[in-house]
């Protein structure tokens, strides 16, 4: 399928974006997350959602818990239904590029490791949800910082799934209540902030991404996914 529409990338701000990697340096370094309301161009937002929508619905799957061969449906867990992104697409293509530059702006200012970065569409149906859990456990995986970019114009509250951020796994009460309207940009330390999606009352559309370090055994690279 050929990209609907040709995207045409703008000229970016050095400037501009150099200060936008030192505020989620600082913000994560400070409180291990952030929330941009308008990071990435619009334009690259818009042409993300209009090829989004030129999708057909088997190119997407049911998403499930694990990797490889722990992935395991969970219908009381997750909800939700996922498509990888790839580097085929021109639009994809230019969403992975812009993350492998905040990537390496980030290496550069907190020296992380980071490897590499991964991402999928995610599409919640209505009435659809993923309950509290850690994109991480420490020691066991090599996702250290999780992404989410939502593509949802004119999102009212009112229609729900909203993304819950809690400070520990054990705690009470929320620190973060994020309304996944179009442009949002959320970035946090994968191993330390539980998170939940709560069920929307339409469909709900985003980016799901993780920056990941590289625990390769014997020259062996990690899995993409």
């Amino acid at each position: 399928m050929e990209d609907t529409p040709v995207y045409s990338p703008p000229e970016l701000d050095l400037d501009l974006t150099q200060s936008l990697y030192d505020k989620i340096a600082d913000a994560l370094v400070e409180q291990g997350y952030i929330i941009l309301p308008s990071a990435l161009p619009e334009s690259l937002g818009h042409a993300l959602r209009q090829h989004l929508q030129a999708m057909d619905d088997e190119q997407f799957r049911r998403a499930g818990i694990g990797r490889e061969q722990d992935h395991q449906l969970h219908g009381e867990i997750r909800r939700d239904q996922i498509r990888w992104l790839s580097h085929q697409s021109l639009i994809e293509a230019q969403y992975l590029r812009w993350m492998n530059d905040l990537r390496e702006g980030l290496n550069r200012r907190l020296f992380m490791g980071l490897f590499d970065y991964e991402a999928h569409f995610a599409h919640y149906p209505e009435g659809a949800f993923y309950k509290r859990h850690l994109d991480a456990f420490r020691g066991q995986t090599n996702r250290v910082l999780t992404t989410v970019f939502y593509l949802n114009p004119d999102w009212q509250p009112e229609l729900g799934g909203e993304l819950l951020i809690w400070p520990t796994h054990d705690s009470e009460e929320v620190v973060e209540k994020v309304v996944p309207q179009m442009g949002t940009l959320v970035v946090f330390l994968s191993e330390r902030f539980p998170h939940e999606v709560l069920p929307a009352r339409a469909d709900r559309y985003s980016i799901a991404g993780w920056f990941r370090v590289n625990t390769s055994i014997n020259n062996q690279i990690d899995p993409p996914h």
